[in-house]
């Protein structure tokens, strides 16, 4: 710890002290003048006298002899036991050494938790090659409300905004050019998914896509026989995610954070109608102006290769 070298009993107050005992001043009255104990007094002016005012410093906490240290050769048993797969407990009973022995070493070593031996899962990213190929659908809800919560204005203390419901965003975003299109409907259920599926292959038609693939979570909605027919009248491959792995449809969750932040966040709304009223206007932004990340800081639209008059035709 870094302590200020003024400051009381660090190694100019702890000379202080011992000079005004050496000049004939009582321990004890020393001792009350700097608001500590006789036996402190004492025991700076024994180390004074024992090494001279290299004494007065500091000293390190630790031990200058560890007790019974455990050998390399019995920490290289720990670990290699631990990848085995052995508990904390089996290795201490085995090698007959304390269990806070060996959580200790594995600890040190990185492998408390038994997720610790398991090889990282390499992240693979894909991007498919044209538009179309695949697009990836998914639901946010979120709260109807009649006046902006703290979550927007920051204040806590203001009047309380009581929701008044839920409603349920719908996006959907192309795999290769990061095209996105959202609705927001009164619920997830099949009839809701379905509707927004047909109504997202017209946008992307609309724009001169065809979409081949959709990929969904395991939603009862997008599990729906319902859904499933939808897909199989339009010649559409749907794919699932693999349970409990959202990363697998990470485009559309990220997608979703954006529209969190930048659109849903990022106004102090009097209600949730006026939120909804801005979300065509910001899916524009995004679609034809917002830079992406990972198109090189260019809009979405730009991997369509359009035209100067189609771009001029779509652009509205």
């Amino acid at each position: 710890m870094d302590v200020h070298k003024n400051a009381r009993l660090t190694p100019r107050g702890r000379a202080e002290l011992v000079r005004r005992v050496l000049e004939g001043q009582r321990p004890r009255a020393v001792a009350e003048a700097f608001s500590t104990t006789a036996k402190t007094v004492r025991k700076w002016l024994g180390r004074y006298r024992a090494e001279g005012p290299s004494g007065l410093n500091d000293r390190s906490s630790r031990p200058r002899r560890l007790r019974q240290p455990t050998p390399a050769d019995k920490i290289e048993q720990v670990i290699a036991l631990r990848r085995e797969r052995r508990t904390g407990k089996e290795i201490a009973k085995e090698l007959a050494i304390s269990p806070a022995s060996v959580s200790r070493i594995l600890r040190r070593a990185g492998l408390s938790r038994m997720r610790d031996l398991e090889p990282a899962e390499p992240v693979v990213r894909y991007e498919r090659q044209a538009p179309g190929d695949l697009i990836h659908l998914d639901i946010k809800k979120l709260g109807r409300f009649e006046a902006a919560g703290h979550r927007v204005t920051g204040d806590r203390q203001a009047g309380r905004s009581y929701r008044v419901g839920w409603e349920f965003v719908h996006v959907c975003i192309d795999d290769a050019s990061r095209i996105a299109f959202s609705q927001i409907l009164p619920s997830e259920k099949t009839e809701s998914a379905v509707g927004f599926l047909k109504a997202a292959l017209a946008y992307y038609a609309s724009l001169g896509i065809t979409v081949a693939r959709v990929m969904t979570d395991n939603g009862a909605a997008y599990k729906s026989h319902a859904f499933r027919h939808a897909c199989t009248e339009r010649s559409l491959k749907h794919i699932r995610t693999r349970p409990y792995t959202p990363k697998t449809n990470g485009k559309a969750e990220r997608f979703i954070q954006t529209a969190l932040r930048e659109w849903a966040y990022a106004r102090a709304y009097p209600s949730s109608e006026s939120r909804a009223v801005e979300l065509p206007f910001w899916l524009h932004r995004y679609n034809w102006h917002r830079p992406h990340g990972s198109l090189k800081s260019m809009p979405p639209i730009s991997r369509l290769l359009l035209t100067e008059d189609n771009l001029l035709r779509l652009h509205s």
